[in-house]
C-alpha cells in the first residue's frame, strides 16, 4: 500500500470515529433535553394591609404580627409589618402617613394619643383608606373599628387582684410604659379606681419606663431607694413587670414585695414560676392580630362589623400555669 493510501485510510478512520462520537453526544443531548418549565406566577393578593406596631421587636407585638400574618395567609392578603424600631410616637405617625401615601387597602394601628392620632386617622379615612385600631383605641377618631383589650377594665382587674392577694394592705408603686399612651393611661386609671376605696392601699408614686425593660428596672430600683415603705408594684406594659422582677430578685425581696404585671411573655411566666411576679394580666395579642385582618376584609367587602370588639382579659397566677411547666418552688428559696 502506498504512503498516500495509508494516510487516506488513517484519516478516514479518524473521521469516522469523530463522526460517531459527535452523533452519540448530540443524540444523548436530544434525548435528555428538558424543555424549560414555565414558572408559576404567584396568585395576586386580594388586598394589601399594613400593621403598624408600637415597636417592631417588642415580643408582645410579634404575637400580634403572628396572628395577623396567619389570617393574611388564609385570606390572600399581603401584610406588611412596619413601624418604629423602638417606641417613638413621631416614627409611628410617619409610618401611618407613608402607608397612606402608598395607597394600601387598609391600615391596622394603635391609637396611642388622641391629640396626635385622631387627626391623622381622620385624614387617612377621608382619603378613602380604612383604619382599624388594634390594642389601643382612638375612640374619638373616625376609625372604623377597634379590637383589643378593654384597658380600663384590665387595670381594674389588676387592682382587685392586688387587693385580694395583699389582703387589702399595700404601699404600691406603679410603673407604666408611657404617660401619653391611651391604653397605659386607662390601665393606670382602672387600677386607681379599683383601690381608691381601700383604706389599706396607698399609691406611693407613678413612673414611666418608656416601654423598656432596662428603664423599668432603673425606675424600680430608684423607687425602692426613695421609698423603702414600698411593698408592691404594678407594671402596666409587658416589659415593666420583667424589669421590676429583676430588681426584686437582685435585692432578694421576693417574699416581701408583691408584683403584678401585664402579659405572658416567656420571662414573665418564668418569674411567676419562681414566685417573683405574683400575678399578671393576660391579654390575647395573637387573636387581636388575626381578627383585625378578618375585620378589615369584611369592612372592605361591605360587611357589617362591630365597632368595638374586646378580647378576653383575665388574671393569671402561679396556680393557673400548666403543671408540666411548673418548677419546684423550693429551688427558689
Amino acid at each position: 500500500m502506498s504512503r498516500f493510501s495509508v494516510v487516506a485510510y488513517t484519516f478516514g478512520i479518524l473521521f469516522f470515529i469523530v463522526s460517531c462520537s459527535m452523533a452519540v453526544f448530540y443524540g444523548y443531548k436530544v434525548v435528555t433535553h428538558h424543555l424549560p418549565v414555565e414558572k408559576k406566577v404567584p396568585e395576586p393578593y386580594k388586598y394589601h394591609f399594613v400593621l403598624v406596631p408600637e415597636e417592631l421587636d417588642n415580643e408582645y407585638w410579634r404575637l400580634v404580627e403572628s396572628g395577623a400574618k396567619a389570617a393574611a395567609k388564609k385570606y390572600g392578603v399581603l401584610l406588611e409589618y412596619s413601624g418604629p424600631k423602638q417606641a417613638n410616637i413621631d416614627d409611628h405617625l410617619k409610618t401611618i402617613e407613608m402607608s397612606a401615601a402608598s395607597k394600601v387597602d387598609g391600615i391596622l394601628t394603635q391609637g396611642l394619643s388622641d391629640e396626635q392620632f385622631t387627626p391623622l386617622i381622620n385624614r387617612v379615612i377621608a382619603d378613602g383608606i380604612p383604619v382599624i385600631t388594634v390594642d389601643t383605641d382612638a375612640a374619638n377618631s373616625l376609625r372604623l373599628a377597634y379590637i383589643g383589650t378593654d384597658n380600663y377594665y384590665s387595670g381594674f382587674l389588676a387592682g382587685k387582684a392586688l387587693i385580694t392577694d395583699t389582703n387589702g394592705r399595700a404601699n404600691v408603686a406603679i410603673i407604666t410604659g408611657t404617660f401619653y399612651a391611651n391604653h397605659q393611661q386607662q390601665r393606670v386609671k382602672g387600677f386607681q379606681d379599683a383601690v381608691k376605696d381601700e383604706p389599706g392601699i396607698h399609691i406611693i408614686d407613678i413612673q414611666q419606663s418608656e416601654i423598656s425593660t432596662v428603664k423599668a428596672a432603673e425606675k424600680a430600683n430608684q423607687l425602692l431607694k426613695d421609698h423603702p415603705e414600698i411593698n408592691a408594684f404594678y407594671g402596666t406594659s409587658a416589659l415593666d413587670g420583667i424589669g421590676i422582677a429583676q430588681v426584686i430578685e437582685k435585692y432578694k425581696k421576693q417574699r416581701e414585695v408583691y408584683v403584678i404585671g401585664f402579659d405572658t411573655l416567656p420571662e414573665t411566666l418564668d418569674y411567676i414560676r419562681r414566685g417573683t411576679i405574683k400575678a399578671t394580666v393576660v391579654q390575647q395579642p395573637y387573636e387581636m392580630g388575626y381578627r383585625a385582618v378578618k375585620m378589615m376584609i369584611d369592612i372592605i367587602e361591605g360587611k357589617t362589623v362591630s365597632q368595638v370588639v374586646h378580647t378576653e382579659t383575665r388574671i393569671m397566677r402561679i396556680g393557673d400555669l400548666p403543671v408540666s411547666g411548673m418548677r419546684n418552688k423550693e429551688d427558689n428559696h
